[in-house]
């Protein structure tokens, strides 16, 4: 029956049928997990394993054989003979995390006021919200097996470098060295050389190796000094076959080394911190921190190879929104269950200044 109404085509629904909104969300999710991408330096750049259920995985790790010249007549097999390797062998789990979330609520009036597209924005913040804390907590990871022991009873170590001295130091090092907090490009050359020989002595792969280091010591690289560029002592001089761009800020690789920079390498003792990464399921740090933090005063950068770290997911990224009526609102949340945990030791080496 005619009533003067008139029935609108809601540009959010599926089919016409459904919520009002539906479509409109699937946009938000898209955002963050975009954004979540972009933000990220560390994610391709250790092991990640997926759990469909449960609480933790387990990572087998493996030492290696060994080989005898052979006296022709004897037993292969027989103990005594030293032909047999005993192959050591240890595991490593990885504990989920509590879930991580970041969430927003957007007022139905207040979006309908607004000029521009504040979901975009929303999205955009939720997901570099997670990034932060995804870069961050696997940055410290690297850190703390490059302060381990071995896995495998007889197996390599991590190691420090203090780049200065360009001398590999003790796997505990975390001392604050407040009188020395400048380094110049050709030290941070030196150094990764240096990280570079001893990734070979610990037989650690060659494919993947790479270093991420804080944006002033990736643009000494650079610069070749502290300060003013000097060309001579740039790692990008061609002269000496060095590779990157002045123009474009930019230096791919040195000693075989891919590079990266982020702001997401700690520079501060936050040992005695509880909250936050301290409330994490893994102590990476062994008790002389709190979860994934640790004291990190004179923390440069980390050489390493993917193997290294690992991180179980059980839920990745997932996005949630909802329409409140009793709030006339949209609550926005943005989430992932992860843990994240050393693996080998011997494929991780800490810069420290």
């Amino acid at each position: 029956m005619a009533n003067g109404d008139t029935s609108p085509s809601r540009v959010g629904q599926v089919n016409s049928s459904g919520a009002v909104d539906a479509l409109f969300l699937k946009k938000f999710a898209g955002e963050i997990l975009t954004t979540f991408e972009e933000n990220n330096v560390f994610k391709a750049l250790h092991t990640i394993r997926t759990i469909e259920s449960g609480k933790s995985a387990q990572f087998p790790v493996t030492g290696i054989a060994s080989a005898n010249y052979y006296t022709p007549g004897q037993n292969i097999a027989d103990s005594g003979n030293s032909y047999l390797s005993d192959i050591k062998k240890n595991e490593k789990v990885i504990t989920i995390d509590d879930v991580l979330l970041a969430s927003s609520f957007l007022s139905s009036i207040d979006d309908v006021k607004n000029h521009y597209d504040i979901r975009s924005v929303y999205a955009s913040e939720l997901g570099k919200a997670l990034a932060v804390r995804f870069d961050s907590a696997i940055a410290k990871v690297f850190i703390a097996a490059a302060r381990s022991a071995a896995t495998i009873t007889g197996g390599k170590d991590g190691g420090v470098l203090d780049v200065s001295a360009n001398v590999m130091g003790d796997i505990s090092d975390s001392g604050d060295d407040s009188t020395n907090n400048d380094v110049t490009g050709a030290q941070m050359v030196a150094a990764l050389f240096t990280a570079a020989q001893a990734l070979d002595e610990n037989d650690v792969p060659e494919d993947g190796r790479f270093a991420v280091l804080r944006p002033q010591e990736y643009y000494r690289l650079i610069t070749g000094g502290s300060g003013a560029l000097t060309i001579g002592s740039s790692a990008v001089n061609k002269d000496v076959g060095g590779v990157g761009s002045i123009a474009s800020g930019n230096i791919p690789q040195i000693a075989g080394i891919s590079l990266y920079k982020s702001t997401h390498l700690p520079s501060t003792d936050l040992s005695a911190v509880a909250t936050g990464d301290g409330a994490a399921s893994n102590d990476v740090f062994g008790g002389s921190g709190s979860g994934y933090n640790g004291n990190f005063t004179n923390s440069l950068g980390i050489v390493a190879h993917p193997s290294a770290v690992g991180t179980v997911t059980l839920l990745d990224l997932a996005t949630e929104s909802e329409y409140q009526m009793e709030r006339q609102g949209t609550l926005f949340v943005a989430k992932y269950a992860m843990g994240h945990g050393v693996l080998r030791p011997e494929c991780a080496i800490e810069l420290q200044k």
